[in-house]
């Protein structure tokens, strides 16, 4: 699927089990095959980078296999040698496994070729590779210098020392040069140049090296000491915990749209720095409940979130999810030294300004940092997402403002969380939709404006639209020429104002309802781009607390996800008794013959029509009109909404 649509959403509230963790996974991984022993994974990610990692290991000649019962992963450890001393090895965009893995295979004394997508040829590598070429690793570039693709050679590893790396631009320098120090059989002293970011990300690493037997020491965050004469071993079983980073669209999904919500597999416990999300959500006046390994969030009682300045050094990935949160806030809203955004999977900073702007929202960009100043109206946008996982679930949240949002490319949350989009369905309430579809004079506008009274909705004639194009088309004498109907309806001047239906200012509420101008709307609903050009003015009726829209493709293209779906019909002899009664009441000459042919031609051409063809969906009630009162027929839909 290319692109997904979201509807507005009316609230959020229920219980999420989170993926396991990207960023433990793939560490679990890399040193389970390094260790002693076989090491038995439980509730480890599967997504597009642990599947690199799992393919790259296998590659290398490491044993694993997962158990169909269980779904836990064995993992025969190869003591710290890779048993395939040449490989050639595909990474995608896994940042997770290119980075620690150059650095365990440049310390194994083999040759191997790394490489992965376009945007992983863009992400610097050249610290890690200087820090590793201090020890005596040989790395070559084979693109551009200081990037993806590599070649690794065996090189003439030196007898510990110590060795400096840049900690500024990505934890991951540190995180690979800590993992594979113990290779080398001898005490590494690890340097860091200049203020070490994400030092969560850094207490994970050191955290999971322990759980395989090796400690680290740390003198603060500059100065670390791996010991020499020690190897991983395993620790038998190991659980990956939930997804930190993942939780947070959750937990904001709560905070904007009233919750509880809540989520499993990660609490007050986590190894995991983006724990501290909940934090960053409670000074917005997010009610915000850890337990042991759950985390809640509740929106705060007047539904206004607070605005914030914050630095989110400590929480780069979760940190997105504020920017959009962003939108919600009471003022404007400061993100302040993320510059590691600038080399994730996407230039985030740039990204980020460049699809929040598509909303309407006001952004400044700064080298390291984001002001977002929340809009009066959002509108309709669809965004891209750049093959960036989070970009795609961080704007997923806009739904919950009231407005549907379109993701291009959703396929790229297989990252690190494939059934994101179904989880967060899950959790969510669109803004209901009442469908009323049928053919004219079936009785289905006034039936749906009295549904809508009676409900407090907002109501939708979709054929008004139709109709106003149709007479622009008339008044432009353009009916016959499709593309000119089609620009016409994009820049179409319509306002619905006390009931009344203006054009360019101009009260056409009568004349909309001519024969000659409902003849053409007929016509020109049957052209595909004016369909295109009108869908999303027609879903942006969708609003809370609800919408009752009327017309003939309502159920099947507009709102294909209305819970409540009715078709209205009549026979063509009663409904050309209602018409020649509206027209006599209006002044207006009738015959009724004329109007039983007239309604039987429009019935076949708007059956035969290309697109959306006129019809009963399967999930669409009937209702039979011809022998109902407008009341009955009201009552009739009432008593069988969902």
């Amino acid at each position: 699927m290319e692109t997904l649509d979201l509807p507005p959403m009316i609230r959020a509230a229920g219980t999420v089990r989170l993926p396991g963790s990207k960023s433990i996974s793939n560490r679990v991984l890399l040193l389970a095959a390094l260790a002693d022993g076989q090491t038995r994974v439980h509730d480890l990610l599967r997504s597009d980078d642990t599947e690199r990692m799992l393919e790259a290991l296998r590659t290398l000649g490491v044993n694993w296999q997962c158990d169909a019962a269980s779904g836990a992963y064995r993992v025969d450890g190869v003591a710290g040698r890779f048993p395939v001393t040449e490989a050639d090895l595909f990474l995608g965009n896994a940042g997770t496994a290119f980075r620690p893995l150059t650095a365990a295979l440049a310390l194994s004394g083999g040759n191997y070729r790394l490489s992965g997508v376009p945007r992983m040829h863009e992400r610097p590598i050249g610290d890690l590779v200087d820090a590793l070429s201090q020890l005596g690793a040989a790395i070559t570039y084979t693109g551009n210098a200081g990037y993806p693709p590599l070649s690794i050679g065996k090189g003439a590893i030196r007898a510990g020392g110590t060795v400096s790396v840049r900690g500024d631009v990505s934890s991951q320098f540190l995180t690979a040069l800590l993992m594979a120090a113990p290779l080398t059989g001898v005490e590494i002293h690890i340097e860091v140049v200049g203020e070490l970011i994400s030092k969560p990300y850094i207490e994970i690493t050191l955290n999971l090296m322990a759980r395989f037997g090796v400690t680290v020491t740390r003198e603060g965050w500059q100065r670390f000491t791996v010991p020499g004469g020690v190897r991983y071993r395993s620790p038998g079983d190991i659980h990956v915990e939930g997804d930190a980073s993942s939780a947070s669209y959750f937990l904001a999904a709560g905070a904007v749209g009233g919750g509880p919500v809540r989520v499993e597999g990660v609490g007050r416990d986590s190894i995991q720095g983006d724990v501290r999300f909940a934090e960053a959500i409670a000074q917005l006046g997010v009610e915000v409940t850890l337990g042991d390994t759950w985390i809640e969030a509740r929106g705060p009682a007047d539904g206004r979130l607070k605005a914030f300045d914050m630095d989110l050094n400590h929480i780069p990935d979760a940190a997105m999810t504020l920017a959009v949160m962003a939108v919600f806030c009471d003022g404007p809203c400061h993100l302040r030294n993320i510059a590691s955004w600038r080399v994730k999977e996407t230039d985030r900073i740039a990204a980020m300004a460049t699809e929040l702007r598509k909303l309407g929202v006001e952004v400044e960009e700064f080298d390291d940092a984001l002001r977002v100043v929340p809009p009066t109206e959002l509108r309709h946008a669809a965004i891209d997402t750049y093959d960036d996982h989070r970009m795609a679930m961080c704007f997923s949240l806009i739904s919950l403002a009231g407005v549907g949002v379109t993701i291009n490319d959703p396929a790229c949350v297989n990252k690190t969380f494939p059934v994101y989009f179904d989880a967060y369905r899950s959790i969510t309430e669109a803004v209901p939709v009442i469908a009323i579809d049928g053919p004219s004079a079936s009785g289905k506008g006034t039936v749906a404006a009295r549904v809508a009274e009676a409900l407090g909705y907002h109501y939708l004639d979709s054929g008004s639209l139709y109709r106003l194009v149709a007479l622009a088309a008339i008044q432009a004498d353009a009916g016959d020429d499709p593309a000119a109907v089609a620009a016409l309806a994009e820049a179409l001047p319509a306002e619905f104002v006390g009931g009344r239906i203006l054009l360019s200012g101009a009260d056409v509420t009568d004349a909309i309802r001519s024969e000659d101008c409902a003849a053409m709307a007929s016509k020109v609903a049957a052209i595909p781009a004016v369909r295109d050009a009108l869908l999303e003015r027609q879903r942006a009726y969708r609003r809370a607390p609800g919408l009752v829209a009327e017309g003939r493709d309502m159920g099947s293209v507009v709102f294909p996800d209305a819970a409540n779906k009715f078709f209205l019909t009549a026979s063509v002899t009663a409904r050309a008794e209602r018409r020649y009664k509206q027209l006599m009441e209006k002044g207006l000459p009738a015959n009724i013959d004329s109007l039983s042919e007239e309604l039987s031609l429009r019935d076949a051409r708007d059956a035969a029509r290309s697109v959306a063809p006129l019809m009963k969906l399967p999930d669409a009630i009937l209702v039979e009109t011809s022998d109902m009162s407008i009341d009955e027929a009201v009552r009739f839909v009432t008593e069988r909404i969902a």
